[in-house]
């Protein structure tokens, strides 16, 4: 099976492609919209453009489409990306967003091909502890709601990071991976990087309720 991944350089569109290359599929292309709007519906905004590293440490092509993030409209982006790979389907890492998923899959009804999405339904902290455990790495590189603060921007997250976030699920009524909106997250290694990312660079901004981690440079290096 040959599959183009809709990708955002967040834990869950990677741990998607994970999932799909462990059962033998053939990882064609990495589609990531670029969207020049903050508060997207679809997409991530933080470190975007910082895609084109974990590209090349999955060692998967990537293209890119920008948009302006308006909603509805930036699915049209999505669409003319998707449309154009020959694959025999599309992965994306949607858990419990309906928004999302329900018009990925009338983009993919659309053009006639299957989406596969390995983490839909899933356990939430059940999720975050597989990719833990699984060994991947990755950052926290935005926070939206009640409950964080700035010391949360730029966290790695670990098995005591997510017990941090389980307990913030029955306080806060957050989802833990972030699928309400809540969080954004960067991956910075994993068992299907051939290296690592290493931020040389970066800025925490901070405002109010809410802040992101921005990554002004990062490398490439060996695998620990």
């Amino acid at each position: 099976m040959k599959v183009s991944a809709l990708f955002s350089g967040g834990k869950d569109s990677t741990y998607a492609i994970y999932l799909m290359q462990q059962q033998g599929w053939e990882i064609e292309s990495l589609l990531t919209v670029r969207p020049k709007a903050s508060d997207s519906h679809m997409f991530h905004y933080p470190n975007i453009r910082w895609t084109e590293l974990q590209s090349k440490a999955m060692g998967i092509p990537i293209r890119y489409r920008d948009s302006e993030g308006l909603k509805e409209e930036e699915l049209e982006d999505a669409e003319e990306l998707m449309k154009a790979e020959k694959v025999d389907g599309f992965v994306c890492g949607a858990i419990a967003s309906d928004y999302q998923w329900s018009r990925l899959n009338g983009i993919c009804h659309g053009l006639g091909k299957p989406l596969f999405s390995p983490l839909w339904r899933k356990d939430q902290v059940m999720l975050l502890e597989d990719m833990v455990h699984a060994g991947f790495k990755f950052m926290i590189a935005g926070v939206y709601a009640e409950g964080f603060d700035e010391s949360w921007l730029g966290k790695v997250i670990t098995k005591s990071t997510v017990r941090e976030l389980e307990r913030m699920q029955e306080k806060h009524r957050i989802s833990p991976s972030g699928e309400g909106g809540e969080l954004e997250t960067f991956v910075l290694d994993g068992p299907n990087f051939s290296k690592a990312i290493r931020v040389e660079a970066a800025e925490a901004r901070w405002e109010r309720h809410s802040g992101s981690y921005i990554i002004h440079e990062a490398v490439l290096e060996d695998n620990e």
